[in-house]
């Protein structure tokens, strides 16, 4: 499953989705507080920071971001 979650903050969809037991393939995670990233990235270091929400777009298969653009699909959308 490929996540984006806006709003991110320690992650806690990510926490959500790995005590119900499904996989996470892939985990796109929108967040501006320093402190919240670290947090998330000592738990989930594969987590794929994609920056401030307000840059964030979705459009033909594309996750464009302030950290770049990445050609996937996107299974859930998860708000913090």
């Amino acid at each position: 499953m490929v996540v984006l979650s806006l709003f991110d903050g320690i992650s806690g969809a990510r926490m959500a989705l790995d005590r119900a037991g499904i996989k996470v393939d892939r985990y796109f995670a929108s967040e501006i507080k320093d402190i919240a990233i670290k947090c998330a990235k000592d738990n989930y270091p594969d987590t794929v920071e994609i920056g401030d929400v307000c840059k964030v777009s979705y459009s033909d298969g594309v996750l464009h971001t302030e950290n770049g653009d990445f050609k996937t699909k996107i299974d859930l959308i998860a708000m913090g």
